[in-house]
């Protein structure tokens, strides 16, 4: 059933539970949160120390007219907490510069300015590596408005990974278990037991990542870690597709674009439950923002009112959320999908800017950090994923986790 929508100005909402490692907007006023590297679309948020790299963080206000924003960047340990490092051990210059960068909306119904912040820049050059988290602010507030994360490797050391379905809890069934090693191999290390801290993680996901692993092999110059249950992921289902380029003319998986007032809506063919795999060639929860004449795709695309419905019965001790790099890959509020009781579906619409995105359901139970695939999606052995190993060293005596080691997989059965 289509339902009229309301579409007046966006209120701020808070953000709960919201880890120090992940990309956020604290106001839904503040749309499309991007952090790319040398600007690469769709490359894990890893840059490499010195040399000529950047990393890009863009967002949109629909507030439409210039609001002066500031940023403070932040050095930060394997785990996310803040470093022990004075602000000039792991930059130049000075926290609280201006983002200077940005753009108004042209030709678009929803009025908005964009704004790009590259790193390093002329006022801020960052020496070390390891986690940063760059904070943005309203002129004259206290609190962020909105947080991006990154990380720069200075490589040290050589990262193997390997992907099975044949698990320590299950055969070619609904689990995925990532072995990997890392040879030190020509870096000095005293302890490599208490030295090294790492974390994998799964497609872009922060709620179910893995972390305070132990070798379960020692060799010389070489830690192996197999047939550890912690590594042990849910597989999930590939992630659904759908592309809203043009106004009036629906694209892949678009029942109908409409106008209602001022805006434009797109609305979604119905999805259902999933209970069986369903091949794809997807982009692992990505999404690439692009108009119809792919033209000025910063400036030119307009935002549509996203309508999303998934046919199902309704499943209680928790709540659905429209998941993946449009959300940022997180259940909060903002996205958590509503059951219509007439229609026996969830539904939920949200503002998105034109472009290709992939998407998912995730349903997380009550109490719990950590969201589940099969109530919506199901668990299939065959499901590409990708996977990252992040690893961390910090020698004795030394005050930060260094990022010496990182590698991507991407598990194809």
């Amino acid at each position: 059933m289509k339902k009229a929508i309301l579409t007046g100005v966006l209120t701020a909402i808070g953000a709960l539970n919201i880890g120090a490692q992940e990309n956020i907007c604290y106001s839904s006023r503040l749309k499309t949160l991007q952090v790319k590297v040398n600007g690469e679309w769709g490359e894990p948020p890893v840059m490499l120390l010195g040399g000529n790299n950047w990393m890009e963080i863009s967002f949109d206000d629909l507030q439409a007219s210039y609001q002066r924003y500031t940023y403070s960047i932040t050095h930060c340990d394997a785990d996310w907490t803040q470093s022990d490092l004075l602000t000039s051990e792991y930059m130049t210059g000075f926290n609280d510069q201006r983002i200077d960068d940005y753009e108004p909306a042209i030709g678009t119904e929803i009025d908005y300015c964009h704004y790009t912040l590259t790193l390093p820049n002329e006022e801020n050059q960052l020496l070390v590596s390891g986690n940063y988290k760059v904070e943005i602010f309203e002129d004259g507030e206290d609190e962020p408005i909105a947080q991006a994360c990154f990380s720069i490797i200075e490589p040290r050391v050589g990262v193997e990974i390997d992907v099975t379905s044949n698990t320590d809890i299950d055969t070619y069934d609904t689990h995925q278990q990532v072995n990997f090693a890392v040879n030190y191999s020509g870096y000095s290390v005293s302890n490599p037991v208490s030295e090294f801290k790492y974390i994998v993680q799964q497609n872009h996901r922060w709620d179910n990542h893995a972390t305070d692993l132990r070798p379960t092999l020692m060799q010389v110059n070489r830690l192996i870690f197999n047939h550890n249950r912690s590594l042990i992921f849910d597989a999930g289902n590939e992630y659904r597709r759908f592309e809203i380029l043009d106004e009036y003319v629906p694209t892949m998986h678009v029942d109908e674009m409409t106008r209602e007032g001022d805006y434009y809506h797109a609305w979604l063919f119905a999805d259902e439950q999933r209970i069986n795999y369903l091949y794809d060639q997807d982009q692992d929860g990505r999404y690439w923002i692009r108009n119809n004449d792919n033209v000025g795709n910063d400036t030119e695309s307009d935002y549509f009112y996203t309508h999303f419905t998934l046919q199902m019965p309704p499943v209680a001790g928790g709540n659905v959320y429209l998941f993946g790099d449009l959300t940022n890959n997180q259940m909060t509020e903002e996205y958590k999908m509503e059951y219509n009781l007439i229609d026996h579906q969830y539904e939920l619409v949200t503002p998105l800017k034109q472009g290709s995105y992939n998407y998912m359901y995730i349903f997380r139970y009550d109490g719990d950090s950590v969201g589940k695939t099969h109530p919506c999606e199901g668990d299939f052995h065959q499901t590409e994923n990708e996977y990252y190993v992040y690893v961390y060293h910090r020698p004795f005596g030394l005050r930060y986790d260094k990022l010496v080691g990182f590698q991507k997989l991407t598990y194809k059965e």
